[in-house]
């Protein structure tokens, strides 16, 4: 079989089934799928009904399982990125959500409300910019473990040989994986970032290529997903590779960065950041060395570049990272620590030149990936350097950008494309190529995992701090501030079941998205609140009231833990900030009647709001479907 996918494709669509067709030349293989009992068969363009509808479609994605039935998931909308080795690279920007049922007749409205709040999960998670595909070329691999594979691989379908923690969309083919005569119907998708251009220096045209494969193991949003799980998998894990292609050579250089590899967390809870807590009583050693033990395999050497703040919050998690290595004791693993902000605060951005000193004889040791026209191995990359700071993307995308600029100085030289002496700091047209690229795949790594364009991403594209890049900066804190505490618990979920780390059940009795309404001072029913939503029948009684008040009169009262009061507490402060101010512009009839309601009210508002932030954690967003307290 061989290691491509089909290209063309049409879905023809009747009540009963669907008909994938490759479109290929001298092909005529049909996919079919029963949209009654699901089963995946594979037949001839014959089998085709006249009355079925068709369109284009450039792939599929997948199928899933909701409350309704089955999902099949295909890609509508394609772009161009640019031709690697003379192989297409795509990236997918639009989808199609198909179900297998022709009504949902046969769903109670709260499963149709659950079955709505799952497809709008699914459709959040494709609306992330970055799935990239090619039909005949294994975007999930490195140039370097491509060219160390046997035969027998490379005549493996796409699916088969595809680096698994780099397949967004394996959940979604398991039912196609499971059948080897349609794998050429299942195209395996990377989430990430890939840019190619073709450029020039002193008259000699090479093409250089950027691409961040980001881990679908422990993925997730920024305060949700930290550390590592009990498989080692470091949460925001990404493989960044820069390739250069010049008269047939192709250069690589990788690296890689993700979440600092213990059991730690860090939830969301109102503050501007929360401070992180590192879990006492698992065996972080077992994790970390399951950790280190799969990139030493993968990667060969080490070198982790802890680019945390070693005082305040984060200290503790500079040294219990530097407390591991040293007990592990592997010499293949170096550790160095470089307090980022300290460095360069008051932006003294030239300071980094200091960790790239003393890290250019490591980097020398660890070389790069070279292999020339004919197809021999010159050199290979003996090891990586492991990048983190607290969310690995700001700090760690700039650090990378230099890294990878040194590599590649010594990779054009060595081609010959740069002459003795040459600095690439000198070719303008290339540097704002190579910066803008840089700035570019830290907005897109940013954007999956923190919900916002980078920060300082106006050094990587200038070279230098500005005033500009400051404010930029300020704001997008904010909307991430604003991401992470009131919408990252729906972004937790969908991608969790994107991923299938959650499972559908539609037989459940009580749907994960449904939270009892416990509030027993405010509401007399228990219908259940759903999906972030509020109350659907809201009742409110006289005497509860009374009683309600009665408690807090005597200091009795106590936060329901439940949703509903996320509401009524935002609500309470509101209107006693709102009166405050009215009291102030209505003044009564003497000032100690003005003051004393000025005083009644304002006492209310601010108490409210420290009964708000005291209990911080139960008016954020929290995911629902995966409990990840439970598996940090």
């Amino acid at each position: 079989m061989a290691a491509t996918t089909y290209e063309r494709l049409k879905l023809h669509i009747t009540t009963e089934k669907f008909y994938v067709e490759a479109c290929d030349d001298g092909v005529d293989d049909v996919l079919i799928i029963d949209r009654v009992s699901t089963e995946v068969t594979l037949s001839v363009k014959k089998d085709i009904p006249p009355s079925a509808v068709t369109r284009p479609i450039f792939g599929i994605l997948g199928t899933i399982h909701l409350v309704a039935g089955n999902y099949l998931i295909v890609i509508t909308k394609k772009i161009k990125i640019g031709e690697f080795f003379n192989h297409v690279i795509w990236k997918a920007t639009d989808f199609d959500i198909l179900s297998y049922k022709k009504t949902m007749l046969h769903l109670t409205d709260i499963q149709l409300q659950d079955n709505k709040t799952f497809l709008a999960m699914i459709n959040h998670v494709l609306s992330v910019d970055g799935f990239y595909f090619s039909t005949t070329y294994d975007l999930t691999h490195t140039l370097q473990r491509l060219s160390n594979t046997s035969p027998e691989f490379q005549e493996m379908s796409l699916l088969e040989r595809a680096d698994q923690r780099f397949v967004w969309n394996c959940h979604l083919l398991r039912e196609l994986s499971a059948q080897p005569e349609v794998h050429r119907f299942a195209l395996p998708v990377l989430h990430g970032f890939i840019t190619m251009h073709s450029c020039s220096i002193n008259g000699k045209y090479f093409d250089w290529i950027l691409i961040s494969r980001r881990s679908c193991f422990r993925a997730g949003v920024r305060y949700y997903v930290r550390g590592i799980d009990s498989e080692g998998h470091a949460a925001n894990f990404v493989e960044t590779e820069q390739i250069v292609h010049y008269n047939g050579s192709k250069a690589s250089f990788v690296q890689t960065r993700g979440s600092i590899p213990v059991f730690w967390s860090q939830r969301p809870n109102l503050k501007y950041k929360p401070r992180p807590q590192i879990n006492k009583v698992a065996n972080h050693m077992d994790g970390f060395q399951r950790h280190f033990d799969s990139q030493l395999i993968i990667y060969g050497k080490q070198v982790i570049l802890n680019l945390v703040n070693q005082k305040g919050s984060e200290k503790p998690l500079e040294q219990a990272f530097a407390t591991m290595v040293s007990s592990l004791g592997n010499g293949m693993i170096r550790y160095i620590a470089f307090d980022f902000h300290k460095e360069c605060k008051n932006m003294r951005w030239d300071r980094l030149s200091i960790l790239l000193d003393r890290v250019a004889e490591m980097q020398d040791e660890l070389s790069y990936f070279l292999v020339d026209s004919t197809g021999k191995v010159v050199t290979n990359q003996e090891g990586v350097f492991r990048s983190n700071c607290m969310d690995c993307l700001d700090r760690t995308n700039v650090i990378q950008s230099l890294l990878a600029r040194r590599s590649l100085q010594a990779q054009l030289q060595r081609l010959g494309v740069l002459h003795v002496g040459q600095k690439l700091e000198e070719q303008d047209e290339f540097e704002k190529i190579y910066k803008n690229a840089w700035a570019d795949n830290a907005n897109a790594c940013a954007k999956q995992y923190a919900g916002t364009g980078a920060l300082k991403t106006d050094f990587t594209r200038t070279g230098k701090r500005t005033q500009l890049g400051l404010v930029k900066d300020g704001w997008n804190s904010l909307i991430r501030y604003y991401k992470n505490n009131f919408s990252d618990g729906f972004r937790q979920d969908a991608i969790d079941l994107f991923l299938g780390n959650y499972s559908v059940d539609e037989l459940e009795s009580h749907s994960p998205l449904s939270v009892p309404r416990d509030l027993k001072f405010l509401a007399e029913d228990s219908t259940p609140l759903t999906c972030r939503d509020c109350w659907r029948q809201p009742r409110v009684s006289e005497g509860k009231i009374q009683a309600y008040t009665s408690e807090i009169l005597q200091g009795q009262f106590q936060i329901p833990q439940c949703s509903g009061y996320r509401h009524a507490l935002p609500i309470i402060m509101v209107v006693a900030f709102s009166m405050c101010i009215i009291c102030l512009l209505m003044a009564g009839d003497t000032w100690t009647e003005t003051l004393a309601y000025v005083l009644f009210w304002g006492v209310a508002s601010v108490g409210t709001f420290f009964i708000i932030l005291y209990n911080g954690k139960d008016f954020v967003d929290a995911p629902r479907l995966v409990q990840k307290e439970k598996i940090d």
